[in-house]
């Protein structure tokens, strides 16, 4: 994919934000906007790869993957970049693992307007910093990104939510081989279980669940990440991931506190910050804390 037309639209001077379809957010008020390049390169079934542009739906790129019977671990509304500069898995982070590890390579605008390739188009372990992984949750702020290379993976032959009472998730959690997700609201739990159907249905059986519909709606006032062991500090309404230690808050939901971030991590993220755009023009206004 060709990315000149988009690193000369951002340029090197002067403040720039960057939009997708909004669904994450618009963009910074008053600052000139740019849009990601869309479209799907090539998908390599057979190396279980794909290459898109930033700009492309989500929705998109998972209906073209279903038709050789795979699917990406991204979340699944807005665009690609926009799932990636928020770095924010959705209920399925327990199977799936964190979205950065669906990034093979990247190439971002940096702030002086140049094309930067990140990472390598195979699947593989390489020696060096990991600058796929910086970007991913950078909202924009280190750099834009133009296109990537994404690790996929089947879709499963069966998928289903199963459901069933409990005051305390862990011992229908323990019972669970391999969970794709498991919530809770303090009085039903909820898991997502995939494989062939006779051992997903074998498995929600030894565990008490029954099969129902999911997931649950998910409280939208405030999402919390505190320990996987904390959950259980969660009063009012909720519904929290089990094994992961995401919480998702209502109004009147409350979950024990994290720690905050160490003022180590806060200098290392300015320094970053500094190193890769001193003059604060990308996304300008936009904290990564």
């Amino acid at each position: 994919m060709d990315l000149s037309a988009f690193a000369a639209e951002v340029g090197a001077d002067g403040p720039v934000t960057i939009t997708g379809l909004s669904s994450r957010g618009g963009p910074v008020a008053g600052v000139p906007c740019v849009a990601a390049p869309s479209g799907i390169d090539w998908v390599q079934p057979d190396e279980m790869t794909v290459c898109c542009g930033a700009g492309t739906p989500v929705a998109e790129l998972m209906a073209a993957l279903a038709e050789h019977g795979q699917r990406v671990n991204l979340p699944p509304a807005g665009t690609v970049g926009g799932a990636l500069a928020l770095g924010r898995s959705d209920v399925r982070q327990l199977g799936d693992g964190p979205i950065r590890d669906a990034v093979l390579q990247v190439r971002y605008i940096s702030a002086a307007g140049e094309i930067v390739q990140a990472g390598g188009p195979t699947v593989k372990n390489v020696s060096g910093f990991d600058l796929c992984r910086l970007l991913v949750a950078s909202y924009g702020t280190l750099g834009f990104f133009g296109d990537m290379i994404l690790r996929t993976r089947p879709l499963a032959a069966a998928s289903q939510w199963f459901s069933a009472p409990a005051a305390d998730p862990y011992p229908i959690f323990s019972r669970l081989y391999r969970p794709i997700s498991v919530l809770w609201d303090g009085a039903t739990v909820w898991a997502l279980l995939e494989g062939h159907a006779a051992d997903v249905a074998e498995q929600a059986a030894s565990a008490g669940l029954v099969a129902g519909t999911g997931p649950p709606t998910l409280p939208t006032t405030l999402r919390a990440m505190v320990a996987p062991s904390a959950i259980s500090t969660a009063t009012g309404t909720f519904v929290a991931e089990v094994g992961v230690g995401v919480v998702h808050l209502g109004d009147d939901g409350v979950v024990a506190k994290p720690p905050p971030v160490d003022a180590g991590v806060q200098a290392i993220s300015a320094r970053l910050k500094a190193e890769f755009d001193p003059t604060g023009r990308l996304n300008p206004g936009v904290y990564v804390g």
